[in-house]
């Protein structure tokens, strides 16, 4: 059998070579050389612990080809045989790698009971939660080689959300143990042999507009191509609570379902800043707790309004009740608001849009208290819809809750603002002469022009 050579890994790939949780992410940039990272540690787990199952995945075929099957029949010539029909990668000493895809929610059933010791996630922000999910899943096994999950990641996708929660944010639901979870960052400058033999690459990262250069060159996860509120900074945005000064006028906005509740509560000072400064993000209430809920942690605030999209005005076939009227019942008479999704988000924008304040520096019309974690989180996920781009994309469904709301808040502010400064209208009489005796047209009568 021939000698397995590794190469030369940089400093970040030889941290993730080392890593031994039960979940590592590599990842940020673009061109760090994570997928040559992927297959060197999958060929030396293979080595390491005979008999082992490996599998590399990535999201279709094409891109498995490519990046991985190629490559890795070039790389274990001599040292692994490679069969085309299962994808399949059979060393003398028993173990396997096997490379699969994963492009939509159908594709997770061909690996239903399939039990893998490794399993590599390339390009993981590529899949949904839910694929994620299914896919771990598959990392089992009673023998007595270590299970452990790899993901390479770059920001942005369909996945940003879930993989900046677990590895980034390190916002931990019940069952996740924090120790279990290791990433390793990445940027195109770690990697020597692309500085060295396609220096133009990384030319053209630097000369990317602002947002997706920070995403593709210096891994920043809260920038991201396709990221809807691109002007979202949390240095600019997100500021220390102070206290609301009184007659300050304050509203509360909202966005219900049973599946989540969230309401925000905004306060508008006298210049017409506006500032978020508390919030409700639960799922699972029904109606009179949602009500009950809000009236808990709005605590006495006088509340110039409780806004609410117009579906909450739509009755329901069993009961022919409506859901503000529920709401009402239970003690929050609530306000309309208006469901243009593109005229509500284009009107979040211009409040987010960033300005100069009286001292020089970065300030926004709209900026939010550093305890409404969950506006915080979401507001910068939210993607670009693929049929329509002035649009936010619906999924993932989890985060466009609070989003929701502020652009509940944002359009009704634009809307009252047209209503309270209406244009002006001038009346003007005049008296036209009286018809002449040879009846000419055009002639006589009042008129009155407003």
């Amino acid at each position: 059998m021939n000698r397995y050579v590794v190469g030369t890994p940089n400093e970040r790939q030889l941290a993730f070579f080392a890593a031994d949780t039960r979940y590592v992410a590599y990842g940020g940039a673009r061109g760090g050389g994570k997928s040559w990272a992927v297959r060197k540690k999958a060929a030396l787990l293979a080595l390491r612990y005979p008999a082992c199952k490996i599998m590399i995945l990535r999201r279709t075929l094409p891109e498995l080809r490519e990046n991985h099957t190629r490559p890795l029949s070039a790389d274990l010539n001599g040292i692994a045989v490679y069969k085309e029909s299962d994808r399949t990668f059979t060393f003398p000493n028993g173990s396997l790698i096997r490379l699969g895809f994963c492009g939509n929610d159908s594709d997770v059933l061909q690996y239903q009971g399939q039990e893998y010791d490794f399993i590599f996630i390339d390009e993981a922000t590529q899949l949904t939660e839910y694929q994620y999910m299914w896919i771990s899943s598959c990392c089992r096994g009673v023998n007595r080689i270590p299970k452990r999950i790899y993901l390479t990641c770059n920001p942005g996708g369909v996945g940003h959300a879930w993989v900046k929660r677990l590895f980034i944010d390190r916002d931990y639901r019940p069952g996740e143990n924090p120790d279990d979870y290791t990433f390793i960052p990445a940027k195109a400058s770690d990697n020597g042999a692309l500085r060295e033999h396609d220096p133009g690459y990384l030319a053209w990262l630097d000369s990317l507009p602002d947002g997706q250069r920070q995403a593709w060159r210096d891994g920043d996860w809260d920038a991201f191509m396709g990221q809807y509120f691109s002007e979202f900074r949390r240095d600019v945005h997100v500021m220390e609570p102070f206290r609301i000064p009184e007659g300050w006028r304050r509203y509360v906005s909202m966005d219900y379902g049973l599946d989540m509740c969230a309401a925000l509560w905004i306060a508008v000072a006298p210049d017409s800043r506006c500032y978020v400064y508390k919030e409700v993000h639960k799922k699972d209430l029904t109606v009179s707790d949602a009500a009950a809920e809000i009236l808990r942690v709005n605590h006495g605030d006088e509340i110039y309004e409780f806004l609410a999209p117009p579906d909450l005005w739509s009755r329901q076939r069993e009961t022919g009740r409506t859901t503000a009227e529920i709401f009402g019942e239970a003690g929050l008479s609530l306000t309309k608001t208006s469901n243009n999704r593109v005229a509500g988000w284009l009107a979040v924008k211009e409040a987010l849009k960033i300005i100069r304040g009286e001292d020089g520096g970065e300030t926004a019309c709209l900026r939010i208290f550093k305890n409404c974690v969950s506006l915080i989180k979401c507001l910068p996920l939210l993607r670009h819809d693929d049929r329509d781009p002035s649009d936010c994309a619906n999924e993932p469904h989890e985060i466009t809750h609070a989003p929701d709301a502020l652009r509940g808040f944002c359009i009704y502010r634009t809307s009252a603002a047209r209503t309270e400064n209406p244009p002006l209208r001038y009346a003007f009489e005049a008296e036209r002469p009286p018809v002449s005796a040879e009846g000419q047209m055009g002639y006589g009568g009042k008129v009155t022009i407003i």
